[in-house]
């Protein structure tokens, strides 16, 4: 029995594939529930804190107005079911909030606020590629002082060892193909910022950057095509596993594929 086929793909969706395209059934075409994460939730809040700094005037992008900015989204947040689902308690939710806090006022240890030119905030792009469509949200895309392209992206976690830094790099090449699609111009660099350490990883894209971008991306998706035209989604077992929301029904942890169907949200009905 053949599966649906997505009509999009984006940086976190082609790795997902990669890593465990069994995963990727589940989250991607099943669409199975998954509890909120609080690393996830805690990423959400610094990047909204974040998009609230750069929308002030320069001059104003201080400390004290970027911890003004983290309370404003806490409390815009609070209902969102990636919040209000967080299972924590008193302490780790105090926790949570400081780790919030830090990752915030490490952001000013690496670049003066007052001198980025942001054009687009969150901005979220989509491009056709063939019969694919390409989606993405780049955190900031600014101008630098010749007047290029610059997208920045925000990154709340731990800085990646050497493999999953490719699959970050991966993603770099995928705004960097965005923006020639929809702008008519390649970004002169793209800079992955790591607010835990601090550092930044910062890449210059090339012409065959990009094209090689564009191949990989339409491979990865005829592999998706022929896996749902086979329902044949197979299991990667690796350390992404202890992370992994579906081990209860991965063949390669005991589990049955087939217990997931029940957990499958009812399709929508929209009025003609």
């Amino acid at each position: 029995m053949s599966l649906p086929l997505p009509a999009t793909l984006s940086p976190s969706k082609i790795s997902a594939f990669k890593h465990c395209p069994l995963q990727f059934r589940f989250s991607v075409i099943d669409r199975l529930p998954e509890p909120p994460s609080p690393a996830a939730s805690k990423g959400t809040l610094v990047h909204r804190a974040l998009e609230l700094l750069m929308l002030r005037a320069p001059a104003d992008r201080t400390p004290e107005a970027a911890l003004t900015d983290l309370e404003r989204a806490r409390v815009e947040l609070a209902a969102h079911p990636e919040f209000a689902g967080l299972e924590l308690g008193e302490e780790e939710l105090a926790a949570f909030h400081a780790d919030a806090r830090a990752l915030v006022l490490r952001y000013f240890e690496i670049e003066d606020p007052a001198a980025v030119r942001p054009i687009g905030l969150e901005l979220r792009l989509s491009a056709p590629l063939g019969s694919l469509t390409l989606r993405g949200v780049i955190d900031r895309l600014e101008l630098d002082g010749d007047g290029e392209l610059v997208v920045t992206d925000y990154k709340t976690g731990a800085v990646p060892n050497e493999r999953a830094e490719q699959d970050r790099l991966g993603g770099v090449h995928f705004y960097s193909l965005l923006c020639e699609r929809l702008l008519g111009r390649r970004p002169v660099r793209v800079q992955l910022m790591y607010l835990s350490r601090p550092e930044v990883l910062s890449i210059c894209p090339s012409e065959q950057s990009v094209t090689g971008m564009e191949r990989r991306a339409l491979a990865l998706y005829a592999a998706v095509e022929r896996a749902c035209a086979r329902d044949d989604f197979r299991p990667n077992r690796s350390r992404l596993c202890d992370w992994c929301n579906f081990q209860a029904f991965c063949p390669a942890w005991g589990g049955d594929p087939e217990q997931a169907v029940a957990l499958r949200p009812e399709p929508v009905l929209l009025p003609a």
